[in-house]
């Protein structure tokens, strides 16, 4: 093999390496996967951070740069002897050790290091990394999940979730920081003063990840970044509890009129919701409720308003009968725990007893559905009023 032949799974593996080693990625990106390329764009210390991190991370992938790289009769030497043996896995250590005997037999001098001295002290012991975040959902219904763990290699490695009810993993970003730069990460979402994320059993929010990618839909296929890093980031949903079940068993789900109030109130503020059902059906409501806002036969107010009324009925039937009242009431009990952990308990009781009534209640007798498509549609329904209100002025006019 020359060292200009690279396998598949190499160029692929420094692509992985350059999102680890940030400080390496200028050089290791030109390169394409080319081995020796490679060489002419990074210095030796350098060059050999990056084996080193392929011998720890990438075993195989590793080996073959090593063995390509020993070929190269002078920057490869030059690179292969600068790697520190003692920060490799047994199985990076072994290639060294064959890689050290081939440069050998070539006549290339491999220094022997005498063993140092020992001092029996203990090593500093550095907490772990294992963090989880959530964002709120946004007005679409997407919300974001961060996961911050050790990174194999050093430092810290931080993954960025984006998740929707209807649309599955939408995103997954896979990024390497420093351990002090991901714990200012983890305090900067935490301590923002408008929306702040909040922090989950990194169990819940792995269960969140694996009931949303296990229901991704036929015609969205899962992203790459995920299906690369599904093992890290997801679990069965049966083996741990979600943030929102979490929620739901901390806080119970009765509902009261004034908590399903509260939850109308706060999606017509804005502030929940409203999550649109399917986009080509809301739009083929909307466009039905206009033509008949625009009618020209004359009706009373009153008959008007009853006309919206009845629509929104048949409406609320077809926008929030199945899977959409089920993914509603997940999204609202995942909304109840952010809510919860926020400090705002009576807003989260009030999120899971609108939960309940998604899964119990018809969607026309559900009044949370209906604040959500009034939210919706309230262009058109506000045409409503104002022929109902010409309706009615008018017949004021010519009462005798």
């Amino acid at each position: 093999m020359s060292a200009t032949t690279a396998g598949v799974g190499l160029p692929e593996a420094l692509e992985r390496a350059a999102s680890a080693l940030p400080a390496a990625a200028e050089g290791i990106r030109p390169a394409n996967g080319d081995p020796t390329r490679l060489l002419e764009l990074l210095d030796a210390d350098t060059a050999a951070r990056v084996l080193e991190w392929l011998l720890g991370n990438e075993a195989a992938d590793g080996a073959e740069l090593a063995d390509l790289w020993a070929e190269d009769s002078e920057a490869g030497a030059g690179a292969l002897l600068r790697v520190d043996a003692e920060r490799l896995p047994k199985a990076g250590r072994k290639t060294l050790r064959r890689i050290h005997h081939r440069l050998r037999s070539r006549g290339v001098e491999v220094p022997v290091e005498a063993p140092a001295a020992v001092t029996a002290t203990l090593p500093p012991v550095e907490e772990s990394l294992d963090h989880a975040l959530l964002s709120s959902l946004d007005p679409r219904g997407t919300r974001a999940v961060y996961l911050i763990e050790d990174h194999p290699a050093g430092g810290a490695r931080i993954f960025e979730v984006m998740l929707d009810e209807e649309r599955g993993v939408v995103e997954l970003e896979v990024y390497s920081a420093s351990r002090g730069k991901a714990r200012r990460f983890l305090r900067d979402l935490t301590g923002r003063a408008s929306l702040p994320a909040v922090e989950a059993p990194s169990a819940a929010a792995r269960a969140l990840i694996g009931r949303i990618a296990a229901s991704q839909p036929a015609g969205r296929p899962l992203p790459r970044t995920f299906s690369e890093w599904r093992s890290r980031v997801a679990m069965d949903p049966a083996a741990a509890a979600t943030p929102g079940e979490l929620a739901r068993e901390a806080l119970g789900q009765e509902s009261t009129p004034e908590r399903i109030e509260r939850v109308q109130a706060l999606v017509r503020e804005r502030q929940l919701g409203p999550w649109p059902p399917a986009s080509e059906k809301l739009h083929g409501w909307a466009e039905k409720l206009a033509e008949l806002a625009q009618g020209q036969i004359i009706v009373s107010g009153a008959q008007r308003r009853s006309q919206a009324a009845e629509r929104l009925d048949e409406a609320l039937a077809d926008l929030y009968s199945e899977p959409w009242d089920e993914r509603t009431a997940a999204r609202l009990e995942e909304s109840a725990y952010v809510l919860w952990k926020r400090g705002q308990s009576e807003d989260a009781q009030a999120c899971l007893a609108a939960a309940r009534g998604f899964r119990e209640l018809p969607p026309a007798e559900n009044p949370v559905a209906r604040a959500m498509l009034e939210v919706l549609l309230a262009p058109v329904l506000q045409k409503f009023d104002e022929k109902a209100g010409e309706e009615e002025q008018g017949s004021r006019i010519v009462e005798p």
